[in-house]
């Protein structure tokens, strides 16, 4: 075998890998097409207490959620600091959108402190003194829900119960059936 030949050979893959090769290659056009499905209409605009619960990127934008960040080729995340609900606060809030550009816009808010833990059980117990009705989810598992609710509300509230990290409260628009329910 000459030297050019032997080189040759050593820079070719072998036939495991190749499959390698081709899996990964494989992998990567998956994850780059899923970044390439069509991004659907806003849902309808929604507001509680003067803040985006579903809607467009503009509407989350005029509500002072400016602070954005793309959190992979396909959400958007912004975010606004201080913000006060029923006279508990101060939040950090945030809307993710769908889209690369937030064109599909979002479909819930979330608010949580990250210094106190505890600070929304005051907007829970503002929303039972403004008489909302609240029932819980699961059996003291994982996922369980206090979710909040009041007749003519356009929204629900769903605060984790059982969560051993940061515990939000998600703000969702009544027409969205996707999110855990449960009756007073």
């Amino acid at each position: 075998m000459s030297r050019q030949n032997a080189v040759a050979a050593r820079r070719r893959p072998t036939g495991r890998a190749s499959r390698t090769l081709l899996r990964v290659a494989t992998a990567s056009a998956v994850l780059l097409c899923a970044g390439c499905e069509p991004v659907g209409a806003p849902p309808p605009t929604v507001f509680f207490a003067g803040l985006p619960v579903s809607g467009r990127l503009g509407d989350a934008q005029r509500a002072g959620f400016t602070d954005c960040v793309d959190l992979d080729a396909i959400h958007i995340r912004c975010r606004r600091h201080g913000v006060m609900v029923e006279q508990a606060g101060p939040y950090d809030a945030a809307v993710d959108l769908a889209g690369r550009n937030g064109a599909g816009g979002f479909d819930q808010l979330t608010l949580w402190n990250d210094r106190d833990n505890d600070a929304v059980f005051r907007l829970t117990a503002a929303l039972e003194g403004a008489g909302w009705a609240r029932c819980l989810t699961g059996n003291g598992r994982a996922g369980d829900q206090a979710i909040y609710t009041r007749q003519g509300s356009p929204v629900r509230l769903s605060m984790d119960i059982s969560y051993w990290s940061k515990r939000r409260i998600r703000v969702i628009p009544a027409w969205n059936r996707r999110e855990r329910r449960c009756v007073p």
